[in-house]
């Protein structure tokens, strides 16, 4: 039988041995202002002095992406004038586009 060289036992004495990693020492700090506690009610103000959206955006919003769903649904089924058309699906597009765009600036 013959032996191969990745069969004989590793001398660890005559490897040269690699320097372990010095750790690194890492300052603790406090990261919350000193006096809030950890149990404390969330703050449910408006931020920024943002006044509450008026009514007419919420309907608006709801407005243009009920539209938009139901221009797609109507020219897929082929109830829209003048047949199905690419238009009518741009336009679809574009309406739930603005009722996405509405919802963004909601507050």
């Amino acid at each position: 039988m013959s032996t191969s060289e990745n069969d004989q036992p590793i001398d660890e004495e005559a490897s040269p041995s690699r320097p372990r990693p010095t750790k690194k020492r890492v300052q603790g700090g406090r990261v919350t202002p000193k006096g809030t506690r950890t149990g404390a009610p969330a703050d449910h103000s408006m931020s920024a002095g943002h006044a509450p959206s008026p009514t007419w955006m919420t309907v608006l919003l709801f407005g243009l992406l009920g539209l938009g769903v139901l221009i797609i649904f109507f020219n897929y089924v082929g109830w829209m004038p003048g047949g199905t058309s690419n238009g009518f699906l741009l336009l679809g597009l574009g309406s739930i586009l603005g009722g996405i765009i509405t919802a963004t600036q909601y507050h």
